[in-house]
């Protein structure tokens, strides 16, 4: 009989300080459906938080008043007590620049955001720009909305104003990304199997059509230099994609089901998926390697049950900006932090009915939001990374993984440089 690792005990393991939480207002007949948070962003340069508070209303808060708020006056509610609630940003835009909390009703249910920041440099592809409606300076920020009718509106974040109104999806748009490079490109993930590609500095241009899955794209994300994309979905789907030439590089085998959501590294060597086979896997995105599995249940459910029960169902992971922890997000009524060397959580913390999470832009607080509008906050495991770390995680910034893994370096230095010891 094949013998498992035997579960580590919760006593071991550090439970994560509660920083905050932001509880979406509920009408005394408020309708259990449609109250769902499906996603949590944070601005790229941490001025913004914003989550979908459910019945079609998105929530901007300044990130640093918000952390402000939670040292203050406690923990609870936040921006909805009344006597604590943030200034609006003025419709004259006087203090343009200036983080104020916004509402914005979408007109539809809201399955995604994504912040997006343009870089002057960075131009359309389009040959025509002269003819843009809009110009987007160094300073611009843009609030990326996926809806359930299959539209995606654009938002200008500092006046909470509409700029685009993108429609093309014929299915819900279930998840939405930025390219980080600042090229303002835009990709969503819809439930009518495609992946579309959208150029925001042409108009709302779309560009292509990424077409390969064969059932609901629940999740996509780009590599950190913009290169390479990653979607998701069911049908133990994993695909990568050339997003220069907009063509499929390989598909990942491993999951058992449906796979729900999907982050990179920070250095772009390594990619994390969760799925509802109750694993989240590591892998090196540039070999199609399985370099590490968190696993959810234990003893692990074998391939046959690989759904495994429905309370063990992974519904979301996100990579740390220190290189070193992934968070993930299961029906267990457990977050639970990892790190990329250890196959136990580091520290766990308690979340009933989450659905998705994200780490601030520093990385020192985690998000997660929930069934009900509203979001809870933690703080993530601090640890210095040793200088080996450092230096595998800056190797990426002047040479990709295929030059790292050519280097004439010793066999075992390599194996740590490629995240495989």
């Amino acid at each position: 009989m094949a013998s498992f690792p035997p579960r580590v005990n919760e006593k071991e393991i550090v439970r994560s300080r509660t920083i905050g939480e932001l509880l979406a207002p509920a009408a005394p007949f408020d309708k259990k459906c449609g109250r769902e948070n499906w996603t949590v962003a944070f601005a790229p340069d941490g001025s913004y938080f914003a989550w979908s508070q459910g019945h079609r209303t998105v929530k901007l808060v300044a990130w640093s008043q918000c952390l402000k708020n939670f040292l203050l006056h406690g923990t609870k509610n936040i921006t909805n007590s009344s006597g604590l609630r943030l200034s609006r940003q003025n419709s004259d835009g006087g203090q343009k620049n200036k983080p104020r909390e916004h509402i914005i009703d979408c007109g539809d249910i809201v399955w995604s955001l994504a912040f997006g920041s343009s870089v002057p440099e960075k131009q359309s592809r389009c040959v025509n720009i002269e003819w843009h409606r809009f110009r987007f300076g160094q300073d611009q920020l843009l609030l990326a909305t996926g809806l359930n009718s299959g539209r995606i509106k654009i938002w200008d974040v500092y006046t909470g104003k509409l700029l685009l109104n993108l429609v093309d999806h014929t299915e819900v748009v279930r998840d939405l990304t930025f390219a980080p490079d600042g090229s303002l490109i835009l990709v969503s993930a819809s439930r009518d199997k495609t992946l579309r590609v959208w150029d925001l500095k042409d108009d709302g241009n779309m560009m292509k059509v990424l077409r390969g899955h064969q059932n609901w794209v629940y999740s996509c994300a780009f590599s950190p230099d913009s290169s390479m994309l990653c979607s998701v979905g069911a049908s133990k789907a994993v695909f990568l994609w050339n997003m220069d030439k907009y063509t499929m590089i390989r598909k990942l085998e491993g999951h058992h089901h449906d796979v729900v959501a999907c982050d990179f590294s920070p250095d772009g060597a390594l990619l994390a998926t969760a799925s509802y086979d109750t694993r989240v896997y590591i892998w090196d995105p540039h070999t199609g390697a399985i370099l590490m599995e968190f696993g959810h249940l234990f003893p692990p459910p074998t391939p046959i049950f690989a759904g495994g029960a429905n309370d063990r169902w992974v519904r979301s992971v996100s990579f740390s900006h220190d290189g070193l922890h992934v968070a993930s997000l299961a029906d267990d009524k457990m977050v639970r932090f990892w790190r990329i060397d250890e196959d136990y959580p580091v520290q766990v913390a308690p979340l009933s009915n989450g659905l998705c999470c994200a780490f601030s832009t520093d990385g020192s607080v985690l998000a997660a939001g929930t069934h009900d509008g509203s979001v809870y906050f933690w703080a993530t495991p601090r640890q210095v990374p040793s200088l080996q770390h450092l230096c595998r995680m800056s190797i990426r910034r002047v040479m990709p993984t295929q030059e790292v893994q050519e280097l004439p370096v010793p066999s075992k230095v390599l194996e740590f440089l490629s995240y495989r010891l």
